[in-house]
């Protein structure tokens, strides 16, 4: 960790008591900052309320009173909080500066720094790196950011040898200033986030903030195989290195046939990646490739793309019940991703699916729906819009029921031996739940509360 003296003395406004918040807060504090804390909840975690009182940090709770803006001189908020915000709003006008935590950690960071965005794959891209660069080199690689790890958490204990590989969303992206990492990767643009974005086309740009501040000395790892992603990165300035499962290039990583290559090697067989489908080939490139770049060895690179599992709420197995396998793909929070996850299974699926209602029609997921859904169970804001969707699709079996937990005994009784059921909501959980971590948690409760009643009897 770099020490530095940017925040001494200074007023800091940390707006959110999340993870990234609480420890946004108590770094400022170790960099000699007066902190206030501020979030809109009533009723915030009181323990960790203390904890921050007790180290000097002010926390004010239960709304969000522009007066906390005066005499501020920094402002790092949750990246959820929007930019209408009305404290964000006058921290703006006041030409205030406005971050996110992982700019944050950046500015402390001691170590090099590796950076994962796109809409579908970010997370799975991320930790199979940081998995192959753990086998393959000396030093500690970390993963972090929208993983669910603080980034300033890590950057705090990272040493110079050591490597930070960051999951960032487009809202984090949004406020960043000097973040500058050696190697970015973009996995994928689809359409997501326009509600809080406003446009397609802020979205987008928030993404290509990624390497905005690299240089001809970086790298710029790129999924080549959209025409729209092969011309966002020309406006990177780093070394363009594209990986495609399409083979639309060589001068990267590349699928052909059933092997995956790295420019002129063969790497290792499609058939032995441990986890299903083709996006995960996809993000199996873009891993290796960033592995390639840190000079791993392909011994190392192959090792893990042959025992990694996958990550937990994308398309994670949880158990398989009289014949019946039961997958968790709840932070699959768009259509590309949840026909992704259906691309993966070959036997037929029970598809549990809905959530928020973001002003999209399903009917793009009316191919996968044909191909590989056997009955489809809705829920949430999107239930009659993604019944729709299946209705046109021909599915004969739609049910619809409260929630993703409510949906697991009666996706049960509708299956049969060798039938996948699968949660892959294509939407966010906010209608019903905080995030995709609690709705995909609760929904493996109820799988398990339902594998032990069946036992019983």
């Amino acid at each position: 960790m770099k020490m530095i003296d940017t925040y001494r003395d200074k007023n800091a406004l940390v707006i959110g008591l999340g993870k990234s918040g609480v420890n946004s807060a108590k770094l400022l504090k170790k960099l000699g900052a007066n902190v206030t804390v501020n979030d809109k909840t009533d009723t915030p975690n009181a323990k960790q309320v203390e904890e921050l009182k007790s180290l000097g940090i002010k926390v004010v709770t239960g709304s969000h009173p522009v007066s906390l803006i005066d005499d501020v001189d920094v402002v790092v908020k949750n990246p959820v909080v929007p930019y209408s915000n009305p404290l964000v709003k006058q921290a703006l006008a006041r030409k205030i500066q406005v971050i996110t935590e992982p700019e944050l950690a950046y500015e402390i960071l001691d170590c090099s720094m590796i950076a994962v965005t796109g809409t579908n794959g970010k997370t799975t891209t991320t930790t199979m790196i940081t998995e192959m660069l753990n086998h393959g080199r000396d030093g500690k690689a970390y993963a972090a950011g929208n993983i669910g790890i603080p980034s300033t958490q890590v950057a705090q204990k990272a040493t110079p040898n050591d490597v930070m590989v960051t999951e960032l969303s487009s809202f984090q992206l949004m406020g960043i200033t000097q973040l500058h990492p050696h190697i970015a990767v973009l996995t994928n643009i689809y359409e997501a986030h326009t509600d809080w974005h406003g446009s397609r086309e802020n979205y987008v740009k928030a993404k290509m903030r990624i390497t905005m501040n690299q240089t001809q000395d970086d790298y710029l790892v790129v999924n080549w195989d959209d025409p729209e992603w092969q011309e966002l990165s020309k406006q990177s300035k780093a070394q363009v290195v594209p990986f495609s499962r399409k083979k639309l290039t060589t001068a990267g990583a590349f699928q052909d046939g059933e092997w995956l290559y790295f420019r002129d090697e063969k790497i290792m067989n499609i058939n032995e990646i441990k986890v299903p489908g083709t996006h995960n080939i996809e993000n199996a490139l873009a891993a290796l490739t960033v592995a390639k770049l840190m000079g791993c060895s392909t011994e190392a690179i192959v090792t893990v793309l042959k025992t990694f599992s996958g990550v937990r709420h994308r398309t994670q197995f949880v158990t398989s019940i009289n014949g019946r396998k039961f997958y968790n793909d709840s932070k699959a929070t768009n259509m590309e991703a949840t026909e992704k996850a259906l691309s993966g299974f070959q036997d037929n699926v029970i598809l549990l699916a809905g959530g928020l209602d973001r002003g999209y029609q399903f009917d793009d997921l009316i191919p996968a729906f044909k191909k590989h859904v056997k009955a489809l169970i809705v829920f949430g804001e999107t239930a009659e819009l993604m019944k729709n969707a299946g209705e046109k699709a021909g599915i004969k079996i739609i049910k619809t029921t409260h929630d993703a937990v409510s949906a697991v005994p009666v996706a049960y009784d509708l299956s049969q031996k060798n039938d996948i059921i699968l949660l892959s909501p294509a939407c966010a959980s906010w209608d019903q739940w905080p995030t995709f971590e609690v709705r995909g948690d609760k929904f493996i409760e109820a799988v398990e509360k339902l594998e032990h009643q069946l036992e019983e009897k």
